[in-house]
This record gives structure tokens, sequence and C-alpha cells, in this order.
């Protein structure tokens, strides 16, 4: 191949190389703008129309969190407002799929997050240093194996503390336990994984173990975790109230009580298991786990 021909097939494919980037750039602005507008209706619906909720069960969408988790935190903050923009990620992965990363990445929000997995942090600072969206102020990703005992000075050491806009804890484990001795941060919201094999028969959670290790079926982490009780009574203590779950109940949201809205009341934990995923996982998940060691709270 002569000189000149390998010089043409550079030259078109830096062209592809750019092309393929500005696509990518307008799509991912067309999605920041897009979510921007949605959070403008969720207010201009209540100011007008007050009377007549958008509910909670209605907003789910996924753009980078693993379930319908993105879309919940977008109408949450569209109604509460935000004060500092500032999230704490306990286990979130590569960064890529994660309860935070659409609001790094579309809504210019800061933050910290961990992981226990060395390649997950090296994944995640590579995804969020080279994305033209974070890479001038990533979120600072920290490898850590969380416990009780460290928690909130790993929160304290890495330079956060005090009033956040979002907390999200999901360790596959001693989520109860940690969340129980945090204290470094004080969130208007929090996200909590549960284990909804439980359903509300009772307020339990795995015993704690500095070194536990959840154990995974095909359909996930079936012996981890804790009961949307033992979370609704843990939150309650701290001053938090539920206002409900993703479509699946795996998640939990809970929003401070000195944020009052007319459409986040207090929801019963008894109507957040209406989905088949979540009631296959009470029936027919629930007895292989039932006689594992659990503790009440």
């Amino acid at each position: 191949m002569s000189i000149g021909h390998r010089f043409r097939d550079f030259f078109i494919g830096e062209i592809l190389y750019y092309l393929r980037k500005l696509s990518e750039r307008q799509a991912e602005k067309s999605d920041a703008l897009s979510q921007i507008s949605l959070m403008m209706q969720y207010k201009t619906h209540f100011a007008l129309q007050p009377e007549n909720p958008i509910l909670l069960n209605q907003v789910g969408f996924r753009a980078y969190s693993q379930h319908e988790e993105d879309g919940i935190l977008l109408f949450l903050f569209a109604l509460l407002g935000t004060k500092n923009k500032i999230c704490v990620e306990i286990c979130a992965g590569d960064g890529r799929e994660c309860n935070t990363a659409n609001l790094f990445l579309n809504h210019r929000w800061t933050g910290l997050l961990f992981d226990g997995d060395e390649r997950n942090v090296a994944k995640a600072n590579a995804f969020y240093q080279g994305h033209l969206d974070a890479r001038f102020w990533p979120p600072k990703v920290v490898r850590a194996w969380i416990t009780r005992d460290n928690i909130n000075n790993l929160i304290l050491q890495n330079g956060f503390q005090g009033e956040v806009d979002l907390l999200s804890l999901d360790v596959d484990g001693n989520d109860y336990w940690i969340m129980e001795a945090l204290n470094a941060v004080q969130p208007r919201v929090i996200v909590l994984e549960i284990n909804h094999l439980w359903g509300v028969r009772a307020a339990v959670t795995v015993p704690y173990a500095d070194d536990f290790v959840a154990e995974f079926t095909e359909w996930g982490s079936d012996y981890a975790g804790a009961s949307l009780p033992a979370f609704v009574k843990l939150c309650g203590e701290k001053g938090y109230r539920l206002v409900g779950t993703n479509a699946f109940a795996t998640n939990a949201f809970f929003v401070r009580n000195d944020l009052p809205h007319p459409w986040l009341p207090e929801v019963r934990a008894e109507d957040c298991f209406l989905h088949p995923r979540a009631k296959f996982g009470m029936e027919k998940r629930y007895p292989a786990i039932e006689n594992k060691p659990w503790q009440e709270v």
C-alpha cells in the first residue's frame, strides 16, 4: 500500500472516529436536556395541579441505574430541590451502572463512590476521568471494604461530611449495620437495597460479620441484607420516612422528615410488593433462606 493510500485510510478513520464521538456527545446532551425538561414538567404540574399528584410508581426509568432508580431520583429532586448536589454511594461497582452515575453525567453532581474491588475502582476512574461530562471534576472513587467500624472515618477522611443530597447503600450484606452506624453525613434522600424476599413478614437482617459474603442464586443475592420493615424502623428512628420502592421492591427510597411534600407522603411497606417479581421472591425464593441465620431488630 502506498503512503498516499495509508494517509487516506488514516484520515478517513480519524474522521469516522470524531463523527462517532460527536454523535455520542449529541445523544448524551439530548438525554440531559430531556431529563431537565422532565424535571420542569414535574414542577409545573405540581404548581398548576397540586391536587392531582404524579405517583412514584409512574416516574421510573433507567439511564445508568440497574432498574428505574434514575427516574425516581430525578422525580424526588425535582420536587424537593437540591442543597449541594453531593452524593455518597457505597458499593458503586464500576461506576457505569449505579444510582449516582446519571446525576454525575447529566446533572453536574459531585460525590464519593466506594467499592471493594480494585478492578471496579480502576474501571470507574477510567470511565469518569475519560467522560466529557465528568473529566474536569470526576467523583472521587475509593477502594475500601466497608464495615460498620470504618464507614464514618472513610467518608470523613475523603473530604465529605454533614448534609448531602443523596446517600445510596448497597453492599449485599451488612447494609443494615452500616446504615445504623453511619453518621458522618446527613443525607436528604436515602436509597437502600432491601431483601424483598422477606416482604413484610419481619424486621430482620443478616447477623453482623466484617467478612460477610452474600449467597447468590440465579435470581440475585438471596441471603443478604435486611428486610424493608427493618429499614423502615431504623430510618424512622433516624428521622426519615419511606416514600416508596422501585417496581421490583429491591431498592427503597427514604426522605428526611424535615423535607415535607404533599406528593411524597409516608407509604406503607405492605404496598411496595405488588410486582410479580416481588411476589415471586416472597413465595418461591423465600423458603430457601427462611431458616438461615437472621437477627430480629
